[in-house]
């Protein structure tokens, strides 16, 4: 038997065996035996140990080949037949189950489990593409430079390299996440830098663009070095002190330009018309990189094939451009990048589209919100008010709480909180059809229950299974009093001046959308320094707790954070309602709160003076004469003409067609406010008096002189109202 064997072993299909048929359907390696060597080594070529790599020369793998290969057992596979077979092992391995794993790229094995590089050091990890970044390049034999990233050598290396930076963009959320994604995704390990453009603005979703085509630098990258200007990089000044963070360097925005309008029928319009990437020695990319970049950027692009151009477009439009550049020192761009740079490009392009449409998304839930919900709170007489509002999500900022302060009329305020079914744009659009219908009620001046009935009404209107709770209360500060209606909603607490906290007891009715239910107003008491909290059951209840516990745990924390401030002293509305949210835990956010503080300052009796007039020809005399005495006994004589002059006005308008008392009120608050009412639902209005007619003009003057007026329609009548300042 000839003592040549042949024996049979898998190999890689990336690094084809000499004399061996690469399409060889058995996929095998056929090698004669080679002289044995020391045990633990396998064979090292003389020029692998000089440090070449001979053309064509195998370097099998270890990945390549099976841990658990059986031996051969006949004849010509025994263990002291053939010992200087490549892949003879020693006799003392036949014990064993497996295979040792002969060294990869057919060099020795270090005790640690390293392996020396073939120029006398030891050989550096293979990076996250599998590849050794220190083995040299298969076409030019070379190692790379010291400090400098290697290029791709092969397509599964581009593979991996385009799964992860896919990867790493589609992590980002907004747009900054997502441009900040491709740049470091891509430097070092594809460029040594990157500069991305974005239009400006950038378009939404179908939106067709207006105006000229205008790219904005949105952001810049490239691997920091202390002498750019031997590189091949424009020179720029930089504090030695001052060590540049690797993703955070923006000296390219210095020399490239950073606003370029892109020219109809111009070679960047054209390149970025054919989507596809381009190297910049291309014709059609040389005249459009100057155009992009301006003038300055003609310094940082490297001849040759270091560069390339790469359109970014989104689903209907291109919306930007990347420019990726590599270094005169390091291997130039291939053939296979462009693929690679139309992947980056693809990717990121749409992340960018996804996020502009989520930006916009998250643009319309919050103008909804804020929309429906008051701008401001209003600063009516004898009560401060003060709010908060907590969406259940970030994600969805939009649902059904609501809160509201009404102004009404005699100095009185309607405070209301309801709570739609929900936390759904649905339910923000049907919060806000009822918010508007109980603001409409509210000016109709109705009783609280009326309010609640006509609510629901409403919502039996717009729908079958439109369900809400709500609690509205009327506070009048001159009699301190306040009426309140429930419809299913968790009751209010009264924190009092001592700072004693009260549930109140309110009759609960039934939720809003039910029908055929009656509601039930109370009348109680509201001292003055008293504060009332209305809220919504998203702060007092949770998975973790019931509706009642929550609310034992709101009394509790009203009354602890009253004892701060001492009796005599309320505790500030705006710090109150921050302590009453920070008793919420972690795992207490599952749904929507609103939450509204009113403090109740009232009016004193000796601020009010409050007569009834009979409806006659002597009326407005007498209510001259009542106002001027009013007036001298608040110190306020200054006011004597004006307030005569309009009270007269006014209540000549009311005795013309009223068929019962009418009745005049002045209050003294920050302003000196008068109101006269009677039983005509009629409004008046304001007209220009010709100068043939003989009255008209009293609301003229009132108009003129007041500094503010108005008129309400009351369920009795209307009540006609002005104000003057003090001062």
């Amino acid at each position: 038997m000839d003592s040549t064997r042949v024996t049979e072993h898998p190999t890689s299909y990336e690094r084809p065996q000499p004399g061996v048929d690469p399409a060889d359907p058995r996929g095998a390696l056929l090698r004669t035996s080679t002289p044995a060597h020391a045990p633990g080594t396998t064979a090292l070529p003389a020029q692998a140990r000089s440090g070449e790599t001979p053309p064509g020369a195998a370097v099998p793998c270890a990945q390549d080949r099976k841990p658990d290969a059986p031996q051969g057992t006949g004849p010509d596979t025994g263990a002291g037949t053939d010992a200087g077979t490549e892949h003879a092992q020693p006799a003392a391995a036949e014990t064993g189950n497996h295979r040792p794993r002969p060294a990869p790229d057919a060099i020795p094995v270090q005790p640690d489990g390293s392996a020396p590089h073939p120029d006398g050091g030891t050989q550096r990890p293979e990076d996250a593409s599998g590849t050794d970044p220190a083995a040299p390049d298969r076409r030019t034999g070379q190692g790379p430079s010291p400090g400098q990233p290697t290029p791709m050598r092969r397509d599964g290396d581009r593979l991996r390299f385009v799964g992860a930076a896919t990867r790493r963009i589609a992590r980002g959320l907004d747009l900054d996440e997502i441009v900040m994604g491709l740049c470091r995704a891509t430097v070092p390990t594809f460029s040594d830098a990157i500069l991305v453009y974005l239009r400006d603005p950038l378009p939404v979703g179908d939106e067709r663009p207006t105006g000229p085509l205008v790219l904005r630098l949105r952001r810049t990258d490239r691997i920091p070095v202390e002498r750019d200007s031997e590189a091949g990089f424009a020179p720029l000044p930089q504090p030695a002190a001052q060590q540049p963070e690797p993703w955070e360097l923006a000296e390219l925005s210095t020399v490239a330009a950073e606003l370029c309008e892109v020219r109809t029928g111009g070679a960047l319009a054209e390149v970025l018309r054919g989507v596809r990437p381009v190297f910049a020695d291309a014709p059609a990319a040389r005249a459009a990189l100057p155009e992009l970049l301006g003038a300055g950027g003609e310094m940082v692009i490297p001849s040759g094939q270091r560069a390339i151009l790469a359109p970014l477009r989104g689903r209907r439009r291109v919306i930007g451009a990347a420019v990726f550049l590599r270094r005169p020192e390091r291997i130039a761009f291939e053939t296979d990048d462009l693929l690679v740079a139309a992947q980056l490009a693809t990717h990121s392009a749409l992340g960018i589209d996804k996020a502009v449409l989520y930006d916009r998304e998250a643009y319309i839930a919050d103008e909804l919100q804020r929309t429906m919900l008051p701008e401001t709170l209003p600063r009516p007489t004898g009560v401060r008010l003060a709010s908060r509002y907590l969406p259940a999500a970030e994600t969805a900022r939009v649902g059904g709480d609501w809160y509201d302060a009404i102004p009404l009329p005699g100095s009185r305020v309607a405070l209301v909180v309801g709570d739609v079914m929900g936390h759904s744009m649905t339910s923000a659009a049907i919060m806000g059809q009822l918010r508007t219908t109980a603001q409409t009620l509210a000016g109709l001046d109705l009783p609280p229950q009326e309010v609640l009935h006509h609510l629901d009404e409403q919502a039996q209107r717009l729908g079958t299974d439109r369900m809400a709770t709500c609690l509205y209360a009327v506070y009048d500060p001159v009699s301190h009093r306040i009426t309140i209606a429930n419809a299913g909603h968790p009751p209010p607490v009264l924190l009092h001046l001592g700072g004693r906290a009260e549930v109140l007891r309110v009759p609960p009715g039934a939720p809003i959308g039910v029908g055929g239910v009656d509601f039930e107003a109370v009348e109680l008491d509201a001292p003055a320094g008293a504060t009332l909290l209305l809220y919504t059951d998203g702060l007092v209840e949770s998975r973790l707790r019931d509706v009642w516990t929550g609310i034992e745990q709101l009394r509790e924390k009203l009354a602890a954070t009253a004892q701060l401030t001492g009796p005599d002293h309320p505790p500030p509305l705006e710090a109150l309602c921050d302590e009453v949210l920070d008793m919420l835990g972690p795992g207490d956010r599952d749904d929507d709160i609103a939450l509204l503080a009113a403090r109740f300052d009232g009016i004193a009796p000796s601020d009010v003076a409050y007569w009834f007039l009979e409806p006659e020809d002597a009326a407005p005399g007498k209510a001259r004469r009542l106002a001027r005495r009013a007036l001298a006994r608040w110190g306020l004589e200054d006011l004597s003409d004006s307030v005569e002059l309009l009270v007269s006005e006014v209540v000549t308008n009311a005795v013309r067609y009223a068929s019962r008392p009418v009745t005049l009120r002045l209050l003294r608050t920050d302003v000196l406010r008068c109101e006269v009412g009677d039983d005509v639902p009629q409004l008046p209005r304001l007209r220009q008096a010709r100068a043939t007619d003989e009255g008209g003009r009293g609301l003229y003057l009132v108009n003129r002189l007041a500094r503010r007026w108005g008129a309400t329609r009351l369920s009795t009548g209307k009540v006609v109202w002005f104000e003057l300042n003090r001062t």
